[in-house]
């Protein structure tokens, strides 16, 4: 059974709770990356972050990327994949989530990422293409 640990991407980093979006922004244009899990003080997933939330959720809307926290757009229990979890299980949390990107987790730890293409590159074709379609519903 190919799982989440087979196909992730590992070493995922964090931005800190309190870390300000002009400081996620920068860890994203450094890592070449469109989101980053944040991370609370106690190393804990609080949520993740996107480049797009800064842009829609807090700069449109006149907020101050230099004072705002990441901590503050971490919405609700961020959905994530065991590492152990099977490449299916996966696909199905991203299509039910309509998300294409999740934190993986050993316990409690964050181990990596896995994107929608690291499975797609690893399933059939018709079932990527339909949680492909899933996601993209909304």
């Amino acid at each position: 059974m190919t799982t989440a640990r087979d196909l992730m991407t590992a070493g995922a980093e964090c931005v800190g709770e309190n870390e300000t979006l002009v400081e996620a922004a920068r860890k994203m244009r450094d890592l070449d990356v469109g989101a980053l899990p944040i991370c609370g003080e106690d190393n804990r997933l609080k949520g993740m972050l996107t480049d797009r939330d800064i842009v829609v959720k807090c700069i449109a809307d006149g907020g101050d990327p230099a004072s705002a926290t990441a901590g503050q757009f971490g919405q609700g229990k961020p959905v994530t994949i065991g590492a152990d979890d099977s490449a299916e299980e996966a696909m199905k949390t991203m299509s039910d989530h309509q998300v294409r990107r999740l934190p993986v987790i050993d316990g409690h730890d964050l181990v990596g990422m896995l994107a929608m293409a690291d499975v797609a590159r690893n399933l059939s074709e018709s079932a990527s293409g339909d949680v492909i379609q899933d996601i993209s519903q909304h």
